[in-house]
């Protein structure tokens, strides 16, 4: 090297595109403020409201858990029924919309389609129109959540089947096998362990939603939710949500712990 050659040190990144995210996302932000109505001050005027509710939610009326048992363990089977079969419906969908399984275009993105209609469907609109077609009870609360975990897991199980090891199928397709053997012995094993653990998490996320089904008459305790919060009966009230969130954090738990024993 040339001791008459300088050294050139290299320039430091420039931070503009650091400063244009930051100018976008705050007048984003400031557009929406604006668009919906919204104000810091609004805000600040309504905190004192917030405070007068939790004092008269605190403390809960723990007396009320004797009478939202039975809608609490309604709740848990609608959700245990709801996911399991989504689970099941949701495998057919999976396998259809999986383009490493089904390489025809007119398979693949139809199924994609509804799959897409599914999600956007919010589960309370779904329960309405389920208690609108078959009435109150807990009946359309269990088909609403069969409808929200055919989305939910057949989204989560197709993505996990074409990230799988294309090895074994091209093996097994250089033998001869046929479809039903390249699903059952190739891809079912490489996707079974994430498809239990989508299961497991649809069904969490399930129970949440069947707490509060009952608001549009779909059962379980939600329709316990929609008589306290009418009679302005806050205790009561917190005391749902403490019992709900108690059930949940268990659900929780036990799921988290066969997830890690599967993955």
């Amino acid at each position: 090297m040339n001791q008459n050659q300088t050294k050139v040190m290299p320039k430091p990144p420039t931070k503009i595109k650091t400063y244009v995210t930051i100018l976008v996302v705050i007048l984003l932000l400031w557009g929406s403020s604006l668009q919906t109505g919204s104000s810091l001050t609004e805000l600040a005027i309504g905190l004192p409201n917030v405070m007068d509710l939790l004092t008269q939610m605190i403390p809960p009326n723990w007396a009320y858990f004797d009478n939202i048992t039975g809608a609490m363990l309604e709740t848990i089977r609608m959700a245990v029924i709801g996911t399991t079969v989504g689970a099941i419906l949701s495998i057919p969908v999976a396998l259809f919309s999986a383009s490493n399984v089904f390489q025809s275009f007119w398979l693949f993105y139809p199924a994609r389609f509804i799959l897409n209609l599914i999600r956007t469907i919010p589960d309370l609109l779904l329960a309405s129109i389920f208690v609108a077609i078959f009435g109150l009870g807990a009946l359309p609360g269990i088909l609403a959540l069969t409808v929200f975990s055919i989305g939910l897991i057949a989204k989560l199980t197709y993505e996990a089947m074409e990230s799988i090891d294309p090895g074994p199928l091209e093996a097994m397709v250089s033998v001869g096998a046929n479809k039903i053997q390249l699903i059952v012995f190739g891809v079912i094993p490489q996707v079974l362990a994430y498809f239990i653990s989508y299961v497991l998490y649809t069904f969490e996320i399930n129970v949440r939603a069947a707490a509060v089904l009952g608001l549009v008459g779909a059962g379980g305790i939600g329709l316990f939710y929609n008589k306290t919060l009418g009679f302005l009966e806050y205790d009561k009230a917190s005391s749902i949500i403490v019992y709900t969130l108690v059930v949940v954090l268990i659900i929780d738990y036990i799921s988290t712990k066969l997830r890690e024993k599967l993955l």
